[in-house]
């Protein structure tokens, strides 16, 4: 009896070390996904195919699947299973698979947030956080707000900003955003339209040279 118990109790601290391996995972994302955004996409202002990528995403404030993806994918993957599994275990043996597998759920959630806050509105209090949060980011201040899951290290680094009300330029309003020609009524208090909808090439070509150094898009 006394040895059953005694097994009972490894397990169920393997499976607390196991859980909080993976928690420790998707934490460690958080951090990447800041730094990322932070250094990697914005900082180096189009050299590499991740800033490019990234800036050209800002050019257009929109989302849509692509290529990039996959290879976003596939790196994460790779540093979870080469990198953090590898830690994990040399630290404290099975939890280290834990850990890589937290950081790919870190990045999904990451990934799954992010297209949603582009493609649909809000559906409770933190959706609508993240998206006033992100979208501050796209249409304010590029170089703040770098965090999209989570604002913990934008506070911690000193790059957090919370405007009153994110001022949208109306040719970059998320379709989910508008009613007809204006702000949703529901989402009047977070949102307010600003500038026009022109659509000309040179308002284009402004849009993409603010957003390849990094600047809002003007009104």
């Amino acid at each position: 009896m006394a040895g059953r118990g005694r097994r009972g109790r490894i397990v169920i601290a393997a499976v607390l070390v196991a859980v909080a391996a993976l928690v420790g995972g998707a934490a460690l994302w958080t951090l990447a996904e800041y730094l990322l955004h932070r250094f990697a996409m914005h900082a180096l202002n189009g050299k590499g195919i991740m800033s490019r990528e990234h800036l050209e995403h800002h050019v257009g404030s929109s989302w849509s699947f692509s290529h990039t993806h996959l290879l976003s994918w596939a790196g994460v993957i790779l540093v979870g299973l080469l990198v953090w599994a590898p830690i994990g275990w040399l630290v404290a043996g099975v939890p280290g698979l834990a850990l890589g597998l937290g950081w790919c759920l870190g990045y999904a959630g990451y990934e799954h947030q992010h297209a949603m806050a582009h493609l649909r509105g809000p559906r409770g209090r933190y959706s609508a956080w993240l998206r006033r949060h992100h979208f501050h980011h796209h249409f304010g201040h590029p170089r703040a707000n770098h965090g999209v899951t989570t604002s913990v290290w934008d506070h911690l680094f000193g790059t957090h900003e919370r405007p009153e009300r994110v001022r949208v330029p109306r040719r970059l309003a998320q379709p989910w955003m508008l009613d007809g020609d204006r702000i949703r009524p529901e989402l009047a208090a977070d949102y307010v339209l600003v500038g026009s909808t022109d659509p000309s090439s040179r308002a284009a070509q402004l849009d993409r040279v603010r957003a390849f150094a990094s600047l809002a898009p003007e009104d």
